[in-house]
């Protein structure tokens, strides 16, 4: 699916979850018609000041349109509510151009590890850099440390 196996792990078992027998589909059936008759109100932040005009509902959206329309683009097969999820974790990276690098530079958009990478200090053009007989990305993918790579690139960069 993505090409990185821990990522298409984590969406068959996100998918094998959410199967459902047909006596829980008919509970949601119902459930879900029961529901409809409830009046709805709008999901959002209440007003923070009296004087701010209504104090109504501000509507909110759980992650940027731009990230899902961006993700949506890259893996198309994937659930929405699936990249909703992984969205509101990219959004902590910092714009859709950032996260495009990340992706670009071989980290899925359902891997939410580049949080971690970015905090020990690594950038998505160190993910290509080698480190021995391998990229910096294939010894994260194999289960070193993000702050082993750090210092063995910044040892690696004394030394030329």
């Amino acid at each position: 699916m993505t090409g990185d196996p821990g990522v298409d792990a984590l969406i068959r078992q996100w998918a094998a979850e959410r199967e459902q027998t047909a006596e829980e589909r008919e509970v949601d059936r119902i459930a879900s018609a029961w529901l409809a008759d409830a009046p709805q109100a709008a999901p959002g932040i209440p007003g923070q000041r009296a004087r701010s005009g209504a104090s109504g509902w501000a509507p909110v959206d759980s992650a940027d349109p731009g990230y899902l329309d961006a993700m949506r683009s890259r893996l198309p097969e994937v659930p929405d509510e699936l990249l909703t999820a992984a969205a509101g974790w990219w959004q902590m990276i910092g714009d859709v151009a950032e996260a495009e690098k990340w992706w670009d530079a071989g980290i899925s958009p359902l891997d939410q590890r580049a949080l971690d990478y970015r905090a020990a200090g690594l950038a998505p053009t160190d993910l290509s850099r080698r480190l021995g007989p391998m990229t910096v990305l294939q010894h994260l993918r194999r289960g070193s440390a993000p702050a082993w790579c750090v210092a063995r690139l910044s040892r690696q960069q004394r030394a030329s």
